[in-house]
């Protein structure tokens, strides 16, 4: 059994500036979300500003459509906050979807992000370990690094530093080797390298100053890349995406 055609990733309804990164042959995609944009929508009146515009069935996490090719469906895989943009991958049969979620359950997939923040870190590589809280209320999601029994582990790298002071900003490469709710966002602020532009866990004063010089208030990080390998069908095989680093990323750098 093979995948869908090239035809079937070539009609998905895809949102405003949404690309398709790859596919395989199984049916196994990688799309890339800008900013701004919703993994899924929650309500009807979401889908013109989601990663498809169509319909979404939360019960099986899937978007479902007919369009003049026929009928579609495509199971969403994980999914980014809205306001962080990068690689979110998808598969157009169910039985897929079910075990390459399963490997994110097993932590069998390598993420890569970069996150343009404030201030440098005072080493240029280093692993961050801490124990978070993470609380559901109301459709909110809110994470603390303090009276936290929830284990986050990250692999952080600095790629580049401009400016000192409370002018310093950083790009870090950051590899979480666990998967919680905001868990890059609150470690970066623990340390108090806040991510730009994040309006729950920054700084709010130096966001408002770097929006007004910059003239964007997007959150700076970026889902780099995804990559694994898994077993399908008897065979084994490897799959990997990249989302190109946004140019407001390199520009607030210079």
């Amino acid at each position: 059994m093979s995948g869908p055609a090239e035809s079937f990733w070539a009609a998905l309804p895809l949102g405003r500036d949404v690309a398709l990164l790859a596919a395989d042959a199984n049916g196994l995609g990688a799309l890339a979300k800008p900013s701004g944009t919703l993994s899924h929508p929650n309500e009807s009146r979401d889908q013109p500003r989601a990663l498809l515009t169509v319909p979404y069935d939360q019960a099986t996490e899937s978007y479902q459509w007919n369009g003049d090719t026929g009928a579609g469906r495509l199971w969403l895989l994980n999914r980014l906050d809205s306001a962080t943009s990068g690689v979110i991958l998808v598969a157009a049969d169910a039985a897929l979807a079910a075990e390459i979620r399963a490997h994110f359950k097993r932590k069998q997939v390598t993420k890569i992000y970069q996150a343009l923040v404030f201030g440098k870190p005072p080493r240029t590589t280093d692993v961050w370990k801490d124990l978070l809280a993470v609380q559901k209320k109301g459709g909110q999601i809110r994470t603390s690094a303090s009276a936290g029994h929830v284990p986050a582990e990250c692999q952080m790298r600095v790629i580049a530093s401009r400016g000192t002071g409370s002018d310093a900003r950083s790009l870090l490469q950051l590899e979480p080797r666990t998967g919680r709710s905001h868990q890059l966002r609150v470690q970066c602020a623990k340390r108090h390298l806040p991510i730009v532009g994040d309006q729950t866990y920054g700084d709010f004063r130096r966001n408002r100053d770097f929006a007004k010089r910059a003239g964007t208030k997007r959150l700076f990080l970026h889902s780099l890349s995804t990559r694994f390998e898994y077993t399908w069908q008897g065979r084994s095989w490897r799959f990997a995406a990249t989302a190109p680093l946004p140019e407001e990323f390199s520009a607030a750098l210079r």
